[in-house]
Order: C-alpha cells, then structure tokens, then sequence
C-alpha cells in the first residue's frame, strides 16, 4: 500500500463542517473533497433508520450539483471531535465506481495517511469493467 500527501487543509475543512453543522443524530459526519482544480467541497451524512446516505456518498451528489465531477481526494470526520473515520465498504465501493484514482484519508490522530481507494479495497469488483457497452 502505496502512501500519499496528506492534505491537511481537506482534514481541517471537513472537521470544521463537523464541528459546525453535524447536529444530534441526523447528521454525525462530515466529509470533504478537493476537486482536481483545487476547490473543496463538503457535505454531511443524512442518517436515517432505513439506512441513509454516508457524508461520503452525500459528498459526490453535492461536488457534482457544483460541477464537481473529478475528486482527487476524500476524508471523513465524525462530529464531537472523533477525528479522520474510514469510509464504509458501501462508501468504498462506490467511491471506487465514480474515482477509480481517487485518494482517501484515514488514520488517526498523527497517524493519518493518504492511501489510493483500490487499496482500500483490494481485489474489488469495478462495476464499470463489467458494463456491456463498455467492451
């Protein structure tokens, strides 16, 4: 597993979107992504009993509403100050489908890294190898 550069601005931007907006238990996570431009988009989970979508899927319809359509990298954080949170093997496998280069932060306190999302799910299933107007 391959490390990157760690984006601290895009941790500090989605904490600060943590520490502001996640409210009581409908919203717990917060996520940020830095466009291939350079501009960072964030977003919020949206928990729901029935499941609701991660602050990371909420994350790639709010970049795409802003013209957003090329993440370079991504990280969650969790509200009450839990710091950098993995995405969920849902949120993997889609974050995969969408950015198949895309990086992603994880880690904890001084041991966070960027690890490219392939590496986060190795051996994984890409939807859009599988499309028959893709051969």
């Amino acid at each position: 597993m391959q490390t990157h550069h760690v984006d601290h601005d895009l941790i500090q931007a989605a904490a600060n979107v943590a520490r502001s907006r996640c409210r009581g238990d409908n919203h717990t996570m917060a996520a940020a992504g830095r466009a291939r431009d350079g501009r960072i988009v964030t977003a919020v989970n949206a928990y729901h009993f029935t499941g609701g979508p991660c602050a990371e899927l909420v994350l790639i319809g709010a970049a795409a509403a802003q013209g957003v359509y090329d993440l370079d990298t991504v990280v969650a954080v969790g509200d009450r100050e839990r710091g950098v949170v993995p995405p969920c093997g849902r949120c993997r496998q889609v974050l995969l489908d969408y950015f198949p280069t895309l990086n992603v932060i994880v880690g904890e306190d001084d041991r966070v890294r960027t690890v490219a999302i392939a590496d986060l799910l190795p051996d994984s299933y890409v939807w859009a190898d599988h499309q028959l107007d893709a051969k």
